[in-house]
């Protein structure tokens, strides 16, 4: 007989969630590709590397930047897997279906969170470990393997988490795949670093310290970028990206509890 720390009514829910995810064969090419470029990208940095310097950047070394390629990758599938699963549904006009086989739209929304944030876990940690395999085989005497590589890592995997309600609770909100995606996408590569030139510019970067993408940067660079106005120390970056998160996944909540389908 086995335990489980969730509540008996939601395991199904999440389970069923988690299904809808991994069903299509291109969401599971989707949730492999940074495992994959985790693997290559290690590699080749890890061989092309020369050794760890203390000051350098990253502050885990050279060696490692594979390991942080595989992370924005992570990242990234880690938002489209959440707007998947909500966006999606109104793209297929399939929420309705849902709503309609889990009427307590609480628990619907909890199991998407906690559904998309669990294969986010996973593929962060996959991608990490393979990481982290091809650096103890190809960079010996390369990188600094202690605390501040254990923290980047697991900095990863909370980062992972958050960026897949993040994009569940956008793709709520907006009620639309691509809408979503291009909002994600176009924030995370293109408008906040803009921003962080203006913000730098003005000399007013601890306000861009204080956005998303800023937070997840500094959050998983183990210090490498203290010096630099537009990024927060990592514990209180984290703390930032878990607020984003906390806040955008309420509102997503918010609409589909009370917003018409």
């Amino acid at each position: 007989m086995t335990t489980s720390v969730l509540p008996a009514d939601l395991v199904p829910g999440i389970d069923t969630e988690a299904r809808k995810i991994v069903a299509l064969r291109q969401t599971r090419l989707l949730l492999a590709a940074p495992i994959a470029l985790a693997l290559v990208g290690t590699l080749i940095t890890a061989i092309m590397s020369g050794p760890a310097d203390p000051k350098g950047q990253p502050a885990t070394g050279a060696a490692t930047v594979g390991l942080y390629l595989a992370m924005i990758a992570v990242f990234v599938v880690a938002a489209l897997v959440g707007i998947a699963a909500t966006g999606g549904e109104y793209r297929h006009r399939t929420m309705a279906l849902s709503v309609l086989f889990a009427p307590d739209r609480d628990r619907l929304v909890i199991a998407k969170y906690l559904a998309t944030a669990a294969v986010a876990f996973v593929v962060a940690l996959a991608a990490e470990l393979v990481s982290l395999l091809v650096l103890l085989v190809a960079a010996r005497g390369k990188f600094e393997f202690g605390w501040r590589l254990i923290e980047v890592l697991a900095a990863g995997l909370l980062v992972a988490m958050c960026w897949a309600v993040l994009g569940a609770g956008i793709g709520l909100l907006l009620r639309t795949f691509s809408g979503a995606v291009w909002l994600v996408l176009g924030w995370a590569f293109a408008l906040e670093p803009l921003i962080w030139v203006v913000a730098k510019g003005f000399g007013a970067g601890g306000i861009a310290a204080l956005l998303p993408v800023s937070a997840t940067v500094a959050g998983v660079s183990a210090g490498s970028f203290d010096e630099a106005e537009v990024f927060a120390p990592t514990p209180a970056a984290l703390v930032v990206l878990l607020l984003w998160t906390a806040a955008v996944g309420a509102a997503g909540w918010w609409d589909l509890r009370n917003r018409d389908l």
